[in-house]
């Protein structure tokens, strides 16, 4: 089920019918080569945390790194053009970033971007409670580690999703 419902085709031909009502899946061709690639989709997924971390290169801007070094306010792209590079924070900035990273989309984005845009320190103005990124672990390289491992998991998921068959039905 979880393959099925990672399929393009699916998505794409069930597009007006999952904007209202539950999916209904499908019976396919090539169950086993849905239920292999489903099962190994829900492993990166559920495992994300503890996936390795993709390669990016760490480019410095001080030569201090310290767990203040490590604070994030607000991460971002380098520009709308160029999506290769995060700015993490004015210390830091993850390059290399590759375009498969941004294939793979959560609820209408790119799971990279989603967590540019919810890591990062609010305040709700109604309750004044400020949400804050840098309280959600103790290891000061969490956010670091956690963009890369988001990025392995987004690139594996392309690969992935690429080798889904035709629903045949």
């Amino acid at each position: 089920v979880y393959g099925v419902l990672q399929s393009p085709e699916y998505r794409a031909r069930f597009a007006a019918n999952l904007t209202k009502m539950l999916p209904r899946i499908p019976f396919t061709t090539d169950f086993w080569a849905f239920s292999r690639i489903g099962r190994e989709l829900g492993q990166w997924h559920l495992n994300y945390e503890t996936v390795e971390p993709y390669p990016l290169r760490e480019e410095w801007h001080t030569t201090i790194r310290d767990a203040a070094s490590y604070r994030v306010e607000q991460m971002r792209l380098a520009s709308k053009t160029n999506k290769a590079v995060i700015i993490y924070n004015e210390h830091l900035s993850l390059h290399d970033i590759p375009p498969e990273a941004y294939e793979y989309v959560v609820n209408g984005k790119s799971a990279l971007e989603w967590i540019l845009e919810r890591y990062t320190v609010k305040q709700d103005p109604a309750s004044g409670i400020v949400n804050d990124a840098n309280h959600w672990s103790d290891d000061p390289r969490y956010m670091v580690d956690l963009l890369k491992r988001i990025v392995t998991v987004s690139v594996e998921s392309v690969k992935l999703i690429k080798q889904l068959p035709p629903l045949g039905v």
